[in-house]
């Protein structure tokens, strides 16, 4: 036994656990999973039946069906004198294919599934026949999730009906659809910079020129150029995402907001706000209205930050002529959204606020944690203050991610250097920290950061401060 787990700190970690029945078994899955993705590390000693079962609010028989069902996979071990304690697990399928088992992958910031989705793929198995009924293929997204996202925009101030949204394959797949119905080749489309690096990338391959518009975890947006950028060069789409920016974590004032709006309204540009994050609040306990809710924007939303990115799950929000012309234009790149997953999230939406709770809960631990080891072993760093969203957008004392990034991977810490972000091939000074992953392995990546940058700095070509940076 190496560590000890309470059962407060337990209860917490799993989160809304309670989605399926029999309770027990519900109650494993969330624990297994914790395992899995070592949220709880091996040989680490779970709380007794009776106290774990006074922290979850069930009986203690539940608790210990759940643990014998844990002894049965091969997840937990009894052991006399220790109770049950937590057996090393094969290492999961990284996110990369660079990546090995033992390697830290922090170059995609999403974090690990919430502890009731295996609860809620079971609900949804058990309903297979009424699913397998159906033709399979649904362009436009089934009405039951169609509705349920509708609601969630009608109770957060943006009146919504099904017909106004599309369920895509994820945020990703909503941002290239947009992209290419919206736009001809030879088109503007202002972007931030620093940004979703996939956006930029739908937005080039539909043949668009992209406008930056700087953004900063310290100022924020660059009003003064955003606002030249809409009168000098016409876009006609503007991508930004108000709320948890990534990778800054910024959020949009309401003067920002208005701002942009009159901005593109004189310019004739279709907004697109991405809203993928705008649910991760880690401090205030509740989410912030939606962006530009005083105007007619097109919105993208996704499940794969909020419950799991193997959920491929995401919408678009928008009039309903836009949203014909998008099903019009679906069909050659693909012939809807999986059945399965579309059920499974309707079921999600369900039990969002549960959710939240538990993503605050997890997305805090590691922000604080990332905080603390990079003031501690980095201190010239300048590491922003960030109140939700997934990552830090931390910047150097030398402009020189690029060199540790790779450096880095020889002790198998895996990040993507700043330049990624950049819509122009700047922000070298930066660096992209994920806090999504356990806290162990976010301390042991600032651990190998802290003693690869002297040396990145020592190696530089040039001195450091004659190193020329891009506005950021």
């Amino acid at each position: 036994m190496d560590s000890r787990i309470t059962a407060r700190a337990l209860a917490a970690a799993l989160g809304g656990w309670r989605t399926r029945e029999p309770a027990y078994e519900a109650l494993a899955d969330g624990i297994r999973l914790l395992c899995l993705d070592n949220r709880i590390a091996a040989r680490t000693a779970l709380p007794a039946e009776r106290e774990l079962a006074t922290a979850v609010r069930v009986s203690r028989t539940t608790v210990a069906a759940a643990y014998r069902s844990l002894r049965g996979s091969g997840h937990i071990a009894s052991r006399r004198g220790s109770g049950s304690v937590t057996v090393p697990q094969r290492g999961r399928e990284p996110g990369r294919v660079v990546a090995g088992e033992g390697d830290i992958d922090l170059q995609q910031a999403s974090p690990a599934a919430w502890p009731g989705l295996a609860g809620l793929m079971s609900e949804v198995g058990a309903d297979a026949a009424s699913l397998v009924a159906r033709a399979g293929y649904d362009i436009r997204g089934s009405l039951a999730l169609r509705s349920a996202i509708a609601d969630r925009y009608r109770r957060a101030g943006v009146p919504t009906t099904p017909d106004e949204v599309m369920v895509t394959t994820g945020a990703q797949s909503a941002i290239h659809l947009l992209a290419h119905a919206l736009m001809r080749r030879g088109d503007r489309a202002l972007i931030e910079t620093p940004t979703y690096p996939h956006a930029a990338e739908a937005l080039r391959g539909a043949g668009a020129r992209l406008v930056g518009v700087p953004v900063s975890a310290a100022h924020g947006w660059d009003m003064d150029r955003a606002t030249q950028a809409f009168s000098r060069a016409a876009p006609v789409v503007a991508y930004l995402m108000p709320r948890f920016q990534n990778p800054t974590g910024r959020s949009m004032s309401f003067d920002e907001e208005e701002a942009l709006a009159r901005a593109a309204r004189r310019a004739g540009t279709v907004i697109v706000v991405d809203e993928t994050t705008a649910d991760l609040v880690i401090d205030g306990g509740a989410a912030t209205a939606p962006a530009f809710t005083r105007h007619d924007v097109v919105r993208v939303g996704s499940l794969g930050k909020s419950v799991w990115g193997g959920l491929r799950i995401g919408w678009i929000r928008a009039d309903g002529d836009l949203v014909a012309r998008l099903i019009a234009s679906r069909p050659p790149r693909d012939l809807g959204t999986p059945e399965f997953e579309q059920a499974v999230a309707v079921r999600a939406l369900e039990r969002m606020p549960e959710v939240l709770r538990q993503r605050a809960d997890l997305l805090g631990e590691g922000r604080d944690a990332l905080v603390g080891a990079l003031a501690e072993r980095l201190p010239a760093w300048r590491v922003p203050q960030v109140a939700g969203g997934v990552s830090l957008w931390v910047e150097l004392d030398a402009p020189l991610s690029s060199g540790l990034v790779l450096a880095a991977r020889a002790d198998g810490v895996y990040l993507s250097a700043g330049s990624r972000f950049a819509v122009d091939g700047t922000h070298d000074r930066h660096l992209r920290i994920p806090f999504t992953a356990p806290v162990s392995d976010l301390r042991r990546a600032v651990d190998v950061l802290a003693e690869r940058w002297p040396h990145v700095r020592a190696s530089a070509p040039v001195d450091h401060d004659d190193l020329v940076e891009g506005l950021v």
